[in-house]
């Protein structure tokens, strides 16, 4: 008897040790199994949530077993407060130490600051504002939750699909016996958006069933994960090229880099085999695996965007009216324009993404300090002085190139003066308060030369042009874009200058340096207007500009900045398409960040190139102040070089289900490729649907488009789930420039509605060009017409 229960307590010890060390394998593959901050999360914490002084409830935290998923406790039981109970690392934008938050700031002083932190997210969720028990707390889950993220984001795409896939087989596990039945099997399929035959799940279980005992052990699922994870699409390109059929060699692999329209060196050929090539025997002969091809195939370096297009590599020394500029609208706005609240936050959701123009709308606080909101409605208000802050601690984390401060400014004379003190003691000496060079201004200065600096776009008083009275303020109009614009609807009377002036500041007038807003004065005497000279026009003003004088625009926009604003009927934060104001040479296209959607996917397209700083350098042809481009008429003009895209869609990997209430629902998947560019280039075609498959559907749909002007093109992925009875679901897309994509084989990695990652979604394309007709030459077409001449 004491034998029997000594065995049955050291049975019930191996079952727990087994279940603690399945429990930390994930941590163990993140690398992070002796990180202490790590281990804290996983063990749960009290905290308190935080919406307002009198908004405080109690909640648990807690890392969940895979790693990279943190529950939240909720005491909701809506479909919605279910799915906010936990919140993924990848959703995470940054995490704020201390009380700066708009609820946290209220509580500074009653609670001790190092005691507070703020988990900001994302697109549209509310950030998370909490307050710990003590400080070594706070800061082990600030630490923890960064570490996370910077690890999320070095993975490698095998690492990501290796933990999504192992993420799967622990939720279908349903008794956690570390073996997996054939329902369990069954269930596994479905959660990975899979429809496999009845016929073919059991043949492949019972293959990988070695033990007969009719359920699988790690080893046994291994093999089965390895089976459904195939590339039968990979293989034959592997085959294609490996005279064997088991092995690349350097030569082999030399000419499938040369047919990618890469290096087709044997140095380049050699350093992917030691950079991806796992078997040793095989590295050591320079040769590589279908294995180590594979691991190639998946990495960041055969991505369909240039990884030398990752960082800053255009000129970056011209002037600054020859770049497009990431410009956002009503930055501090998180939702719509009429009751939404106002915050801090969406500042550091645009600087992130590297936008370099946002937007302050400045109104009178009661308090004496100056707010932000929108003006005359229901938003709510956020100090001036606490926007400042946090773009002061953002401003170049992203990019390090000048950042324009589009002020709006609705402030009595008094307040202005504040504005200006708080600029000039939050931002220092990296506020531009005077010109750069004595001489007179001839162009703008370039991004390089006003690199760090944060420059304020505003009214700015010029003496001989209004007289100063007795508090040393000038007559001027309003700052407002709508004013600032100058030109109107024949159906919209003007407005009268001496109702709409306001009195401006000498103290925030003399900030304004290169950015000095005015009113639109037409395309006469363009060379002789001043380069620091700007315009602001609504959406509809600068459609109307582009269609009736085209060409005058964009000789206008090579010395000139102009800022594009959504227009004010646009309630819901809706945007217009970006991409017919970057045709004209628009730099400052202003979007609302906070709405996703395809204006913002062009916008993220746009500026993905050149390090993703937020400055992309404008085609030579747009450049010149007497340029001949015409964006509504580019035939045989500047620009014009006639170009034929051809887009082979193979397959795609790991799409995610749509529906995530209902098991049995799988997507029926469907891809869009769209041109965004002139006019003439725009079009967008699709290959069929695949039915209730979203794991590994493959199409092999070849489709072409004609391109007239390829240097202003996006080229757009949309993945949507296909609806009989309704429109279309959205999966994932990404969208870059038609400079930025690369032939050959390639895997497009898919980005979520709100811009983040969609991993380890992928698509996997064959890209072709044919410049004027003539189509660019594999090596081995290259080499066989060699050999015809010789």
């Amino acid at each position: 008897m004491l034998g029997s229960g000594k065995s049955a307590s050291s049975s019930s010890k191996e079952q727990r040790r087994k279940v603690a060390e399945k429990t930390m394998d994930p941590i163990r593959r993140l690398g992070l199994l002796d990180n202490e901050d790590i281990h804290m999360m996983m063990q749960g914490s009290s905290m308190v949530k935080v919406r307002s002084p009198r908004w405080q409830k109690s909640r648990s935290l807690r890392l969940l077993e895979d790693g990279l998923t943190v529950w939240c406790e909720s005491t909701k039981s809506s479909r919605k407060a279910k799915a906010q109970q936990t919140f993924a690392v990848t959703e995470v934008e940054c995490v704020r130490e201390g009380c700066q938050s708009e609820a946290l700031r209220r509580l500074s002083g009653s609670v001790p600051d190092n005691h507070c932190f703020t988990v900001v997210f994302r697109g549209a969720r509310k950030s998370l504002d909490l307050l710990c028990t003590c400080e070594d707390e706070a800061q082990r889950w600030v630490r923890g939750l960064r570490t996370l993220k910077e690890r999320v984001a070095n993975m490698t795409q095998k690492e990501k699909l290796d933990h999504w896939i192992r993420g799967y087989l622990r939720r279908a596990d349903q008794n956690q016996d570390g073996k997996m039945t054939y329902d369990e099997v069954k269930r596994l399929l479905q959660m990975i958006n899979i429809d496999l035959s009845e016929q073919y799940a059991r043949s492949l279980f019972k293959r990988c069933d070695r033990s007969g005992d009719g359920r699988l052990d790690h080893i046994e699922i291994e093999e089965f994960c390895r089976e459904l994870l195939r590339r039968p699409e990979l293989d034959a390109v592997f085959r294609h090229y490996s005279s064997n059929g088991c092995v690349l060699s350097t030569a082999e692999l030399r000419d499938f880099l040369g047919d990618q329209g890469e290096d087709p060196s044997l140095s380049h050929a050699q350093s992917l085999i030691l950079t991806y090539e796992l078997n040793d025997w095989a590295q050591k002969n320079q040769f590589m695996t279908q294995n180590g091809f594979t691991m190639y195939m998946l990495s960041a370096e055969n991505n369909v965007f240039n990884p030398d297009h990752a960082r800053v590599h255009q000129d970056m020394s011209q002037p600054l009216a020859h770049y497009f500029i990431s410009s956002s609208h009503n930055t501090y706005l998180t939702k719509d324009q009429v009751t939404s609240a106002s915050s801090t936050e969406p500042y550091i959701r645009a600087l992130n993404q590297g936008c370099r123009s946002v937007e302050l709308d400045c109104w009178d606080g009661d308090k004496g300090e100056p707010v932000i909101y929108h003006g005359h409605t229901l938003t709510s208000k956020v100090p001036f002085k606490e926007v400042l802050e946090t773009i002061s601690q953002y401003a170049f984390k992203a990019s390090p190139y000048p950042i324009i401060l589009s002020i709006e400014n609705h402030c009595s004379v008094d307040q202005q003066a504040i504005m200006a003190k708080d600029l000039r003691s939050v931002f220092g000496r990296r506020l531009l308060t005077k010109p750069l060079s004595d001489e007179p201004l001839r162009e703008l200065p370039s991004p390089e030369e006003l690199k760090g600096r944060i420059l304020v776009k505003g009214k700015k008083h010029i003496p001989h042009l209004g007289q100063l009275d007795k508090t040393g303020s000038s007559a001027s109009f309003s700052s407002s874009s709508e004013d600032e614009q100058g030109i109107s609807n024949k159906n919209t009377p003007r407005k009268d200058p001496a109702r709409v002036s306001s009195k401006l500041s000498p103290e925030l007038s003399e900030l304004v340096v290169y950015c000095r807003s005015v009113p639109f004065s037409g395309f006469e005497n363009t060379s002789e207007k001043a380069a620091h000279e700007m315009s602001s026009f609504s959406e509809s003003e600068a459609l109307r500009l582009i269609k009736d004088s085209g060409k005058l625009f964009v000789r206008h926009n090579s010395r000139q900045l102009s800022r594009i604003y959504p227009s004010g009927q646009r309630l819901q934060s809706s945007n217009y398409d970006p991409q017919e104001m970057w045709n004209s040479g628009c730099q400052m296209v202003a979007l609302n960040f906070q709405t996703p959607g395809e204006q913002m996917d062009l916008n993220q397209g746009r500026f993905l190139p050149n390090g993703r700083c937020g400055y992309v350098l404008k085609p030579d042809f747009m450049c010149s102040p007497s340029s001949n481009f015409n964006p509504e008429n580019t035939g045989g003009g500047p620009g014009h070089v006639p170009t034929q895209l051809i887009i082979r869609i193979i397959s795609a990997q790991q799409l995610p289900k749509i529906n995530t209430e209902k098991a049995s629902s799988i997507v029926d998947p469907q891809v869009w490729v769209e041109i965004h560019g002139v006019d003439i280039d725009n079009a967008r075609n699709k290959t069929q649907r695949i039915d209730n498959n979203g794991f590994n559907p493959r199409w092999d749909c070849t489709l072409s488009f004609q391109l007239q002007v390829p240097e202003l093109a996006l080229v757009r992925f949309v993945v949507e789930d296909h609806d009989h009875t309704a429109k279309n679901d959205f999966v994932g897309q990404f969208t870059l420039p038609f400079t930025s994509l690369r032939t050959g084989y390639r895997h497009v990695h898919l980005l979520k509605a709100d811009g983040s990652s969609l991993s380890p979604a992928t698509l996997f394309v064959h890209v072709k060009v044919k410049r004027r007709g003539v189509p660019v030459k594999t090596v081995s077409e290259r080499i066989a017409q060699a050999k015809g001449k010789a």
